[in-house]
């Protein structure tokens, strides 16, 4: 008797050592798409097992020190259509958060990653999951800015091109003053010194000489060297 009543002295000791260095750990369960998740069995692997059925997808343990692993799932026709697992650990006394967020149980033929864990089996599928919706608006928008940059992109080009064609007042002056410098080889009896034409001409040397090559290309005029200067003559 004194043996018996001394093993029970210890056990209430013991209970009542763990219960004063006690944790509370509490958290939320929630689906795919972030809704909380009803009805859901949470277990702790405490000795012995705790389980609750998680109310509006809230739970809570109290347990002491040490490491544990929490584990929650969805049962539908006697099968888990979702579940988590994690592990954490109790250094000291206080309030433990450690939400969870189930995932659909491929190993059990549940491959819907928006299967409404909320919602019977026969509606599973049906709704659509907030991190889909999210993505779709990410990519519709990602292809706006990539259009709009293809746009700018395309314009500029179209600008720079557009800058590099001479302009049609620039041709026009140009063959103006080809016009000129012919006639001033007329004048000059078909034959003209290129200073002679520098002087009735109000271009540049570089500018003059440019337009004489340009007439030598086309077979205009012909450009002969004499001295330091040329004379170019007027082919007929």
């Amino acid at each position: 008797m004194e043996l018996l009543k001394i093993l029970a002295y210890a056990c209430i000791f013991l209970f009542l050592v763990n219960l004063a260095g006690a944790a509370t750990i509490h958290g939320t369960v929630y689906d795919l798409s972030l809704n909380k998740a009803n009805n859901a069995r949470v277990e702790i692997n405490t000795v012995p097992k705790q389980f609750v059925v998680a109310q509006n997808g809230t739970y809570s343990f109290n347990v002491p020190n040490g490491a544990y692993t929490i584990k929650a799932e969805i049962m539908q026709k006697n099968r888990a259509i979702a579940s988590v697992e994690e592990n954490t650990t109790v250094a000291q006394d206080g309030l433990y958060v450690v939400d969870l967020i189930l995932f659909p149980n491929v190993d059990e033929g549940i491959e819907d990653i928006n299967v409404d864990v909320n919602s019977n089996l026969s509606d599973a599928g049906k709704t659509i999951s907030k991190p889909f919706i999210f993505l779709t608006f990410a990519v519709i928008f990602l292809f706006i800015i990539a259009a709009i940059y293809f746009m700018k992109n395309k314009n500029l080009g179209e600008k720079i091109n557009d800058s590099r064609k001479p302009h049609p007042n620039s041709l026009l002056q140009e063959d103006a003053d080809l016009e000129q410098l012919i006639k001033i080889i007329k004048q000059e009896g078909g034959r003209a010194t290129q200073k002679d034409i520098r002087k009735q001409i109000p271009l540049s040397e570089a500018k003059i000489s440019l337009m004489i090559a340009e007439l030598e290309h086309k077979g205009v005029v012909e450009k002969i060297k004499k001295g330091r200067g040329n004379i170019i003559i007027l082919r007929k």
